[in-house]
């Protein structure tokens, strides 16, 4: 059979890990391993559940340095982002180690009519088997998003990992090791057919990666009626209004729309500035210029390679398509090095129709508008397919709600990055960004369980009891 292998996008020739695929008829056999330990698992006390979450995050935070470092050297994050997703993902796996004591239900009312006393109440039930199939730019915290509620909950898991991210996999696995029962928890390494088996083997279905496999993810969860969630990213606006300090939005925007040379969901593709857009534009050209382009082990740099010869090829096409179609470069590239580097892109002169505008190219690669007014900012920040997140700068409180009150977005954020995610806050977007309920804080919970209504009546009374 042949093997699977992820590569160091900065030093292509480093095989960082190589499994065999597991085979679609392995994952229903293992899938029916995970459904009968997960029969124990739920019925565990939830301190018991919160020990082995907890147990997880101490081992995570104990193993930190050489977790940062596998996922610089298999996905190409720079070392202060890698390190950041590693306490990140430890901090989600403390957060649902103690949701394992949350309410599972609530109350409907005291009792029931008068003529048939007792109670009337919810709970929330594991559903079974979590089928969860991860991307590669979060290899660590990602994983754990998911697999974290999908436990507290109740549930045993099945894990698919992005090929090009396989040693951060058998990471997420060796965190679990020994903390869960056996066979609760296995991460299954493969391609498409394989993660169509996890789904096709689950109970429940996570995904989150490009629009084209999230789409065949919902139809094959939809077919076997379960329930799914899909995340598929997005071409996110910043709105920059006159009142926006340019230097430190500029900074800012430079960040979210290059940072892991733009290998993100939230990464910002789109700049819409209200008004003259020539002295903000200065500012983020010089801001881009100043970000540090190279190896990611270094801690100074913010923009390393991306993650495949392909995806370097797909960035620069889109520039080229771009150009050839009108528009400018306002950036300059940067030297030939080893690696699947691509120079941080900003463009201007761009039809917003253009599909490098429109569709999502994964890359370090931002488009700058300009709009006469808020009403013009809105209606092109919503122009886009994608709905995932928005961010607004200003310091007019008025127009700042009134574009928050505007924006179809499912994250809509203020005077902050269209980066970064708040794990304890629901998580997802509109339109083509997103399928299904929300992910992360108590939504992925609700997500991983299914809710039951208990009518518990008290028995009537019998002749003697009446009489007495």
């Amino acid at each position: 059979m042949t093997l699977i292998q992820s590569r160091s996008p900065q030093n292509p020739d480093d095989i960082v890990e190589e499994r065999v695929p597991v085979t679609p008829e392995h994952v229903q056999v293992l899938a029916g391993r995970v459904r009968a330990a997960q029969l124990t698992w739920r019925r565990q006390d939830p301190s018991s559940r919160a020990a082995a979450l907890r147990g997880a995050a101490d081992r995570l935070r104990t193993r930190a340095d050489e977790a940062t470092a596998l996922i610089v050297r298999e996905v190409g994050k720079p070392a202060m982002e890698a390190r950041a997703e590693v306490s990140r993902a430890a901090a989600i796996l403390d957060y649902y180690a103690q949701s394992c004591f949350a309410p599972t239900g609530e109350l409907l009312a005291p009792t029931l009519p008068a003529n048939q006393p007792g109670l009337l109440f919810t709970e929330r039930r594991p559903r079974g088997v979590a089928g969860l199939v991860t991307p590669w730019n979060f290899p660590l915290a990602i994983p754990v998003w998911k697999a974290a509620p999908a436990l507290a909950a109740g549930n045993g898991v099945l894990l698919k990992p992005s090929p090009s991210a396989l040693a951060c996999g058998n990471l997420v696995q060796q965190l679990f090791d020994g903390l869960l029962p056996a066979n609760l928890l296995h991460v299954v390494p493969g391609g498409a057919d394989t993660g169509q088996a996890v789904i096709q083997a689950a109970d429940v279905a996570s995904f989150t990666g490009s629009e084209s496999v999230g789409r065949k993810v919902v139809a094959a969860a939809t077919q076997g009626g379960l329930p799914v969630q899909a995340e598929m990213g997005g071409q996110n606006a910043a709105v920059v209004l006159p009142d926006a300090d340019p230097a430190t939005t500029a900074i800012m925007l430079a960040g979210a729309a290059m940072g892991y040379a733009g290998q993100k969901c939230t990464a910002t593709r789109r700049i819409i500035v209200v008004g003259d857009a020539a002295v903000f534009t200065e500012a983020l050209v010089a801001a881009v210029a100043a970000l540090r382009v190279g190896d990611p082990t270094n801690v100074d740099v913010v923009v390393g390679p991306v993650i495949t010869e392909a995806a370097r090829h797909r960035v620069l096409d889109a520039v080229s398509a771009a150009r050839a179609a009108g528009g400018r470069v306002l950036t300059n590239d940067i030297a030939t090095r080893d690696g699947f580097y691509v120079a941080p892109t900003l463009l201007d002169s761009v039809d917003p129709g253009h599909s490098v505008a429109c569709e999502e190219t994964f890359g370090p690669v931002a488009t700058i508008f300009a709009v006469p007014n808020v009403r013009a900012a809105a209606f092109l920040a919503n122009s886009v397919r994608f709905g995932l997140v928005t961010s607004v700068h200003g310091r007019d409180i008025g127009r700042l709600f009134e574009l928050t009150k505007a924006i179809d977005t499912g994250l809509i954020r203020v005077n902050a990055p269209t980066t970064g995610v708040d794990f304890h806050a629901p998580f997802g977007g509109e339109k083509a960004s997103s399928h299904g309920p929300r992910e992360q804080g108590t939504a992925a919970l609700d997500f991983y369980t299914s809710l039951h209504t208990v009518t518990f009546a008290t028995p009537p009374l019998t002749s003697a009891e009446e009489a007495s």
